[in-house]
């Protein structure tokens, strides 16, 4: 009789209610992850992903020295970075005369002849008048590669005209300003026609379908 009852003393009814217990656990278990999961792709599904900020479309415009793209809008700092570039450039000018003046002295000490002297001057007036026309120019119109290639060293001895065009400049505008605005809203102009006849007139393709 004890065999079949499953007494303590058959070790048979011991490993099956061992078993029992087992499978119970096992299937506790399993419910309580069955559960954490659902738990889980639920809070998945109702949080909202990070969002991805999406690249604009069409041109973009180009930076300009010391200015950056803040010439598009005016704002951060586009003004006090105007004075900034407008008495940096004056001050680099206003040093460079002094350093001329200082380089004339000495070939006054050195007396190399009135005619030397004067044909220094007048190279380095030249020069400078023709950096600040250069430059000037540059501001409304792309320059030549190769005419800038080639005015490379005059430009360098007549620094002070490109400086005083700098200056004078940023009085106004941020230097270059002018063709940058001109370009990009060209570019922005042409992208918008293109997308436009890209999509067509919907109204159309209502008709047509």
């Amino acid at each position: 009789m004890s065999e079949e009852n499953g007494n303590p003393d058959n070790p048979a009814g011991s490993e099956g209610s061992q078993r029992a217990k087992g499978s119970r656990k096992a299937k506790g278990s399993e419910d309580a992850q069955g559960s954490r999961r659902a738990k889980g792709s639920e809070e998945a599904k109702g949080s909202p992903g990070p969002v991805v900020p999406t690249a604009p479309s069409g041109p973009r415009p180009e930076p300009l020295r010391f200015f950056g793209t803040t010439w598009v809008h005016h704002d951060h700092g586009y003004t006090a970075r105007r004075v900034a570039a407008s008495v940096g450039s004056l001050a680099a000018a206003v040093a460079s005369c002094l350093v001329l003046r200082i380089a004339y002295q000495g070939l006054q000490i050195a007396d190399i002849g009135s005619f030397v002297t004067l044909l220094m001057v007048v190279m380095f007036a030249v020069c400078s008048a023709l950096a600040f026309r250069h430059t000037w120019d540059g501001f409304t119109r792309r320059p030549d590669p190769d005419r800038q290639a080639s005015l490379r060293g005059l430009l360098a001895i007549g620094f002070v005209g490109s400086l005083l065009a700098y200056f004078l400049r940023s009085l106004t505008e941020a230097p270059g300003e002018k063709l940058h605005r001109t370009e990009y809203e060209a570019a922005r102009k042409h992208h918008e026609q293109r997308t436009s006849r890209r999509s067509g007139n919907p109204s159309k393709k209502r008709r047509r379908s």
